[in-house]
């Protein structure tokens, strides 16, 4: 197996103890650690070339300038984008959506039409959906988990009709690891001539994709999910989609020319991306790209057979009860579980005195932890600089937890 060693090595806080044990840390689902380039990054930024972007023709301005716009043409080149005029830059996948959902579907939508998601989704790609409906008059409706617990493909494509304008979907779940297969969906959408939204939060780090194939309309992800900082985050748009996305900010940097009752909007993506961006943390996703893209096929490589092996060891765990496919080429590294008799957050808070730390709690699923049947599960999730080790000392974990705990 593919060990952690060559990637561990380069994020600095693996290197702290917790409660005097090693960290293993398991909870790369809800935010990756960052390599030591990215923390480089921002330093080097705020020391050498910090200034406004796009407003001065003095030279920290330039050089901010490019180190911005050469992020964006990072992000589009790791997510297979033709240009970057087709990448807006968020704070992250939930400002990302709740664009589409205000600018497009907002201005869009009318009563009587349809939006179609899932009951796999995080809250951050269902909420603004909702809102979006409850605005517009237009209706939601969501797709249902299947018993294999898997997205149910069939009744998501049967509730894509002539009313539909809008199908939100993730790539791959935060919840069950599993992704799901887009190309039939999509085609189904495109033909009723409706958009398709991709919450690719999950899938960004984990997964080989590329935009042009995916066929998708748009497509959001967030930096901190990607190895780099918070606070930033891009959304893909086909160039056509995103000139029907009208702005929901309106400010400096985003307009061509103002009157006192009356303004035009700039180009693509400039007015999509009103006042000062975050250029310090936009350069240091770029440097967290240039980290892991030379290093992509070993990190799959090391993520898919770790994933392997963390399904073993958790299926062995007597009365364990695993959410999701058994299978490990039906899922990426995320897995849910919960032991009998135990509280979710006792388990995680226990785990989190040996030096294990992952999630514990409905992980903005609500809708999902209702079809599963429970209130909340346990979450233990991998990244690059995941281990065999990190793996075992969760199950060793449990085992203590469970002569604890379990009534």
């Amino acid at each position: 197996m593919v060990e952690a060693a060559s990637f561990r090595g380069d994020f600095p806080i693996l290197q702290r103890r917790i409660h005097g044990q090693p960290l293993a840390y398991l909870d790369s689902a809800a935010t990756t650690q960052k390599p030591r380039a990215v923390i480089e990054a921002l330093t080097v930024f705020y020391e050498q070339h910090n200034a406004n972007v796009h407003r001065g023709v003095y030279t920290l301005s330039e050089e901010a300038s490019a180190l911005y716009e050469s992020a964006r043409a990072k992000v589009a080149r790791h997510l297979g984008a033709d240009s970057p005029r087709s990448i807006v830059f968020t704070r992250g996948t939930t400002e990302a959506l709740n664009l589409v959902a205000a600018g497009w579907a907002g201005s869009r939508l009318r009563p009587g039409d349809e939006i179609v998601a899932t009951e796999v989704e995080h809250h951050s790609n269902l909420i603004p959906w909702q809102m979006a409906a409850r605005h517009t008059g237009a209706s939601l409706r969501l797709a249902r988990l299947g018993a294999d617990q898997t997205l149910d493909v069939g009744h998501l494509l049967s509730l894509i009709g002539p009313r539909t304008r809008l199908v939100a979907v993730s790539l791959t779940s935060n919840v069950l690891g599993t992704v799901t297969p887009l190309g039939e969906i999509v085609a189904r959408a495109h033909a009723v001539g409706a958009r398709v939204v991709v919450d690719a939060a999950q899938a960004a780090a984990h997964l080989r994709f590329d935009v042009r194939a995916l066929d998708c309309d748009f497509l959001a992800v967030s930096g901190h999910k990607l190895y780099g900082p918070t606070g930033i985050g891009a959304l893909y748009g086909k160039p056509d989609c995103l000139e029907e996305v009208e702005p929901v900010q309106g400010g400096g940097g985003m307009i061509e020319w103002v009157e006192a009752q009356t303004a035009r909007w700039g180009p693509l993506p400039a007015r999509l991306e009103a006042g000062t961006p975050s250029v310090a943390d936009a350069h240091a996703l770029g440097a967290a790209l240039d980290y892991l893209r030379p290093r992509m096929e070993e990190a799959l490589r090391h993520e898919q057979r770790l994933t392997a092996y963390a399904l073993e060891r958790l299926l062995a765990v007597p009365g364990l009860t695993l959410f999701g496919p058994k299978k490990p080429v039906l899922r990426a590294g995320v897995f849910a579980f919960n032991l009998p008799g135990v509280h979710p957050h006792d388990a995680a808070e226990l785990l989190d005195g040996q030096g294990v730390a992952l999630r514990a709690g409905h992980h903005c699923c609500q809708p999902l932890m209702r079809r599963l049947g429970v209130t909340a599960t346990l979450r233990a999730s991998l990244a690059i600089y995941s281990s065999t080790e990190d793996v075992d000392r969760l199950v060793a974990g449990l085992s203590t937890v469970r002569a604890a705990l379990a009534s």
